[in-house]
């Protein structure tokens, strides 16, 4: 049986591709949005009243390792299941699994795994946001800058085992500044589709120039695990804030980065500004122990850390990161919700269908209150999660 429209009436709809931010209706037919505006027909649809209510696009977490007790490195389709679940309450629609520097096989079989959700997120009977690959943070960082990577596992860059699940990754995290790593940037830029971002890594502000020349497009959690910004050697820091050509990921918790700073990103980078969450399994868990890429980590609070107080991850959420861009920041919330829907759909590749609420897309939608607390998830055309 066709699957009957849904009319969403009255809601305050933010569409970052337009700029719309005011009321307006929205007719979904099947999976995907048919139209947008005012004076529309809602004849042979469910109407779902949403007066009171921002309607904004599915948000997109590029890269989120955990949730609820599971971890992308695991290698578990249950545990990625619970991942899509629980993020859905936060309204993502679609995610990227992020792994860590863990061994090959480990990498394998993570990647099977989210090959394998990434086909059943397609199906009408997943009830989570969409797997749309993998995000692969390592092996290839510099081991000065591994943060709570494990060590043992770092590898230099291995452009035969990236195109072997070119297929499933969507972006890798590499140093430029380690040998042979360039070369292994320049041959999958000019191989594959996957987006090449610098991170973990120690590169001066000339190596990090060279790794875009080479082909880096994209910066691993801004600041974080990489030189930063100083007036006689921007590092990868500045490299990434100054040139066009690269996005940034920002970490909008209020300890990963100074909040003061989440303005000066937003004005540098635009829609080459994007926010993800970094949330490892502990997300939505009680403070306590956790491990993260095998490691050891102590949550308290919005702090993740390994035993030696190296910063370690999230458990940060997707809205919660709109809440604290709209709390420290003169941006609209159109504007936010831009880096968190948008602006990764297109770093990733899925902005064909995922990221703006235009004819033709997929019909992903968050609801939520003024203060951003989700209502409702939509993954097109069907709730995946209602408070």
């Amino acid at each position: 049986m066709a699957q009957k429209g849904i009319f969403i009436r009255g809601a305050r709809v933010l569409d970052p591709s337009s700029g719309m931010d005011g009321t307006a209706d929205v007719r979904i037919d099947g999976d995907r949005i048919t139209a947008v505006g005012h004076g529309l027909s809602a004849d042979g649809c469910t109407v779902l009243e949403a007066t009171g209510l921002c309607c904004a696009p599915g948000l997109v977490d590029m890269h989120i390792h955990g949730y609820l007790g599971a971890d992308a490195s695991d290698g578990a389709f249950e545990g990625l299941k619970t991942m899509a679940e629980g993020v859905a309450k936060n309204g993502v629609t679609a995610f990227l699994p992020t792994t860590m520097t863990v061994s090959y096989p480990e990498l394998r079989a993570a990647f099977e795994q989210i090959r394998l959700c990434r086909r059943e997120s397609e199906k009408d009977t997943w009830r989570g946001a969409q797997v749309m690959g993998a995000n692969a943070e390592g092996p290839f960082i510099n081991a000065s800058q591994k943060g709570a990577q494990a060590a043992e596992h770092v590898k230099k860059g291995d452009p035969a085992f990236l195109k072997e699940f070119a297929d499933v990754i969507r972006v890798f995290t590499i140093a430029p500044e380690v040998e042979g790593n360039l070369d292994c940037i320049r041959e999958i830029a000019r191989d594959t589709d996957l987006l090449i971002s610098m991170g973990h890594t120690a590169a001066n502000f000339d190596q990090a120039c060279a790794g875009v020349e080479a082909g880096v497009r994209h910066v691993t959690h801004l600041f974080n695990a990489q030189t930063g910004l100083n007036h006689r050697d921007p590092g990868v820091a500045g490299a990434g804030l100054i040139d066009p050509r690269v996005s940034c990921e920002l970490i909008a918790d209020t300890f990963h980065i100074h909040p003061a700073l989440f303005s000066l990103v937003a004005r540098m980078k635009g829609d080459k500004m994007v926010l993800i969450t970094d949330c490892t399994r502990a997300g939505r868990l009680a403070d306590g122990e956790y491990t993260l890429g095998g490691q050891p980590i102590f949550v308290r609070g919005i702090e993740c850390r390994l035993a030696d107080g190296t910063i370690a991850g999230s458990v940060l959420k997707m809205n919660e990161a709109i809440r604290n861009m709209r709390a420290h920041t003169s941006l609209s919330l159109n504007e936010i919700v831009n880096m968190a829907s948008l602006n990764p759909a297109k770093r990733i590749g899925i902005a064909d269908r995922k990221g703006s609420i235009e004819p033709g897309k997929d019909a992903d939608f968050a609801f939520a209150d003024e203060n951003m607390n989700i209502t409702r998830t939509i993954l097109r055309g069907r709730t995946i999660f209602q408070a």
